[in-house]
């Protein structure tokens, strides 16, 4: 394999380096790595540009099997490589649902195929996402795959009995069980968040405890068991101050929040674009204040995606029918960037930590997340800061176009993205 020298990279946002890499490794990180084989060298000029460990994302949906019409796991991993994610973790709701050994072990060989990045499976936490047996959760651990992380995503686990039993059976293998938190009588018919703009549309009210109510319960189960619970994409103050608490106590509760929750806020849904429909719900200005000081502070230990591609039609469409969901992989980095480093609330070094670091460590995820130096895997983010461009979901990689972010100008750009030393993104360009 020949190699690779990134010249004149900020590592993290801070030193300015060369980084060597050879047979998928970093060989040398040094302020002026001697370049001797240069015919055998490819030369990627940095100058400018910030060098992060290729991101995590926690919770994407690749919806493949089952609904290729939105993404398959090919057209995923692109559009992951597109953001600078070198692994991603695809959650359970597909069809079939992956809740057995089987279909966990398919989702990830296709990854392995695919080459753009790591596709590690999340197991169902109960058969068909039902809520009212345990999946198979140690054939999962034990199949090829490897799983550690489970989800019913989508839905919640509400029955604190098979919460209880789902936490100790992970307890075994140290594995994590990752709830989507909404207590489900509470958000019958529910449209958007519950407050003053809900009110003034006349949609049904989504409201902040059917949200807390289940963190509180599960925070209390995972240390009564002890055991890992981890809340996905956390959107309210409330929400936030429970895992301040919960982590006050020493108690093993990890959050992470998605970038469309750092952003946008209720404010939007007046215009009656379904492409602002998602859930959790879009909540107020206060909630994302809230959220973006906890991120800051690692009281939300990571930001994930949530990614969640559909059809057209399934988006195209009168507000109470569309589809809950947007797509962010691609778009990630850049909103970060706009709501935590532009603002001054993270430098790259805590982007580093919130995007790669942290998540591959609460995935228990080998290979990943890992320091920019010599000796380790060579899975690299190289990203230009100081671009800004608008989006267009016309050039995603991603097979879905239903993006918050479409006509919006956002700042930074991946340029390059390296998976064990192979660049798989150039200049915005799939290699």
């Amino acid at each position: 394999m020949s190699k690779i020298l990134i010249r004149g990279a900020r590592v993290l946002g801070g030193e300015v380096r060369d980084i060597l890499i050879h047979d998928g490794t970093i060989a040398e990180v040094g302020a002026s790595v001697d370049n001797t084989d240069a015919a055998d060298t490819t030369v990627v000029e940095a100058g400018g540009k910030v060098l992060l460990p290729g991101l995590v994302d926690l919770h994407t949906h690749l919806r493949e099997p089952g609904r290729e019409d939105s993404e398959t796991v090919l057209t995923g991993t692109r559009a992951a490589a597109v953001g600078g994610f070198t692994a991603v973790h695809a959650m359970a709701n597909t069809f079939p649902v992956a809740d057995t050994a089987g279909v966990v072990e398919q989702v990830w060989r296709l990854g392995r195929e695919s080459g753009y990045c790591d596709v590690q499976p999340v197991g169902a936490v109960t058969v068909g996402l039902e809520g009212k047996q345990l999946a198979e959760l140690g054939a999962m651990y034990d199949s090829a795959a490897g799983v550690r992380v489970f989800s019913d995503d989508g839905k919640c686990v509400d029955d604190a009995v098979i919460m209880r039993r789902a936490l100790e059976y992970v307890k075994a293998f140290d594995g994590v069980v990752a709830q989507h938190a909404q207590e489900p009588r509470l958000t019958e018919g529910a449209q958007m968040n519950e407050g003053v703009v809900s009110s003034e549309l006349g949609l049904g009210g989504w409201p902040a405890v059917a949200e807390e109510s289940i963190i509180a319960r599960d925070v209390l189960l995972a240390a009564h068991v002890g055991s890992r619970v981890h809340i996905c994409h956390l959107s309210t103050a409330g929400s936030v101050e429970l895992v301040r608490w919960a982590k006050s106590k020493g108690w093993n509760v990890t959050a992470e929040v998605t970038p469309h929750h750092l952003l946008l806020t209720d404010e939007l849904v007046r215009s009656y674009n379904p492409v602002y429909k998602v859930n959790p719900p879009l909540r107020t200005d206060a909630d994302v204040m809230a959220l973006r000081e906890a991120l800051a502070d690692g009281t939300i230990d990571c930001v994930a995606t949530d990614h969640a591609p559909h059809p057209h039609e399934d988006k195209d469409c009168e507000w109470a029918a569309a589809a809950m969901g947007m797509v962010g992989l691609e778009t990630a980095l850049s909103v970060v960037q706009e709501t935590m480093v532009d603002t001054g609330l993270l430098d790259w070094a805590g982007v580093a930590d919130r995007m790669s670091f942290r998540p591959a460590r609460i995935g228990r995820l080998e290979g990943h997340g890992r320091p920019v130096a010599a000796g380790e895997p060579a899975n690299l983010t190289l990203l230009d800061p100081a671009y800004r461009g608008v989006v267009d979901p016309a050039g995603f990689a991603s097979r879905s176009r239903n993006s918050p972010y479409a006509g919006r100008e956002l700042p930074g750009r991946v340029t390059h993205t390296f998976l064990r030393g192979k660049a798989t993104v150039f200049d915005g360009i799939l290699a």
